[in-house]
């Protein structure tokens, strides 16, 4: 398998090692709260890989086979598109977490 069958893989690599270390050092709590989480994610997800398997099936984009694993799931969408929509928002959430948590009293209208 050539290295730039990664390409994708490698980008959501580096997301993971950018922003999950908030977890472990800042505490942030994000993957301890997954339904939470899960609740957050889920609706954007499932909307965009919606518009993904359109957008595929009527030829408005495709997946660049040489930068894939080739495989893929549901409506010919790779698995490295389905992992985007959950890690690329956990990020952004831990990573929100990790400026209420350094912030202190930063809220964001969800606490009691």
């Amino acid at each position: 398998m050539r290295m730039s069958k990664f390409g994708y893989v490698a980008m959501l690599a580096f997301t993971v090692i950018g922003s999950f270390w908030l977890e472990i050092f800042l505490k942030v709590r994000v993957l301890r709260r997954a339904k939470r989480a899960l609740l957050s994610i889920a609706p954007a997800a499932l909307i965009f890989l919606v518009w993904d398997a359109y957008a595929i099936r009527q030829g408005h984009w495709r997946f660049d086979g040489k930068q894939i694993l080739g495989i893929y799931g549901p409506g010919n969408i790779p698995l490295e598109e389905y992992l985007f929509f959950i890690i690329v928002p956990l990020a952004a959430i831990m990573t929100i977490e990790a400026v209420r948590k350094v912030k202190k009293h930063w809220t964001m209208g969800d606490e009691r």
